[in-house]
């Protein structure tokens, strides 16, 4: 086994156009659920500068909501936006992703309209989010596809985000190896690093876990790298009862997370968490893989060939209309 173990947390953080407003005027407390369990993320790091290290993918339409000054001032007595966007800012412990504007499952979308969702978004969060670089691009609902890669150079990014279900090396690697090392796919003449997302910890992550499970659970998954291994594990930040749970000793940042990085500071034989692109700067990419088709699984569904949202003929119906107002604009 590696003498250290780090773990890079993902949390993605998206709201569509308009649902917050809405539910603020007709569910006031999935509206303070949502809000709460966003603005829980800095507060539940504030005394760990030393060792949280989280990565945060937020949609451009859930930024909107939040930096919109009658939003601000209907959500006040809840939550002050204006010091929740000024905190993920400028925590250190908070390393922001860049993604694409309106939460687009990229691949199910023209590639004629790829540039600008990445474009818009990276102009209207570099505004707020002044203090980062955005090496790393997380695609909506880790809907990823190859195609992506040259787009995802010439923007800048270093990295991107993937699932392991979807991820194939090009040679011999063993299972830990694909798993728990950064790789690098080639399309197009350009290649990129991938992080590869461990599913299964990231379903545990998403449902609810302890943190002594966890470590066994990583320590067993881990026990043959002849390497440091990378164990990444990403969710939505703000879905889901223990995300949303306000009791305190019962949701993820003090079930969970705050446990982590308790042992983190006490002993290096802990899981140490991690910055992907300080992990990178360490260690670096090691062998080669494809990346097939598909996204993160949601419930039931297992991601493969965006069944989620290309399974009905409504879904199907509405993916043409898409395409055909793209052609028009193009």
């Amino acid at each position: 086994m590696a003498d250290t173990l780090y773990h890079a947390l993902v949390l993605n953080l998206h709201q569509p156009h308009g649902n917050l407003e809405h539910l603020l005027q007709h569910n006031e407390w999935e509206a303070r659920e949502i809000l709460f369990a966003t603005d829980r993320i800095p507060r539940s790091l504030v005394d760990y500068p030393d060792v949280g290290r989280v990565h945060l993918a937020l949609s451009a339409t859930l930024l909107e909501t939040l930096t919109h000054s009658d939003f601000q001032s209907r959500a006040y007595g809840i939550v002050d936006c204006s010091a929740l966007i000024w905190n993920l800012c400028n925590s250190p412990t908070i390393n922001m992703l860049g993604t694409a504007y309106y939460h687009p499952v990229m691949p199910l979308i023209p590639p004629a309209d790829w540039p600008a969702q990445v474009e818009r978004w990276r102009g209207f969060a570099r505004r707020l989010f002044y203090n980062s670089d955005f090496q790393g691009f997380w695609p909506p609902e880790m809907g990823f596809c190859m195609e992506m890669i040259p787009l995802l150079r010439r923007m800048g990014y270093r990295y991107v985000l993937v699932d392991s279900e979807h991820v194939q090396p090009v040679g011999s690697m063993r299972w830990e190896e694909v798993r728990y090392q950064p790789h690098i796919a080639r399309y197009g003449g350009e290649e990129m690093i991938v992080i590869v997302r461990d599913r299964d910890l990231s379903n545990a992550q998403e449902s609810g876990m302890e943190f002594d499970w966890f470590n066994k659970e990583v320590r067993e998954r881990t026990k043959n790298c002849d390497f440091t291994p990378l164990i990444t594990t990403c969710s939505d930040g703000q879905n889901g009862g223990w995300f949303r749970n306000v009791t305190p000793g019962s949701n993820f940042w003090d079930a969970f997370y705050k446990p982590l990085m308790d042992r983190a500071r006490i002993s290096q034989d802990a899981i140490q968490p991690i910055f992907i692109e300080e992990y990178l700067d360490r260690f670096g990419a090691t062998g080669e893989v494809t990346v097939g088709p598909g996204a993160w699984n949601t419930g039931w569904h297992h991601g493969n060939d965006f069944v989620q949202w290309t399974g009905t003929q409504a879904q199907k119906d509405a993916l043409t209309r898409v395409d055909e107002v793209s052609q028009a604009v193009h």
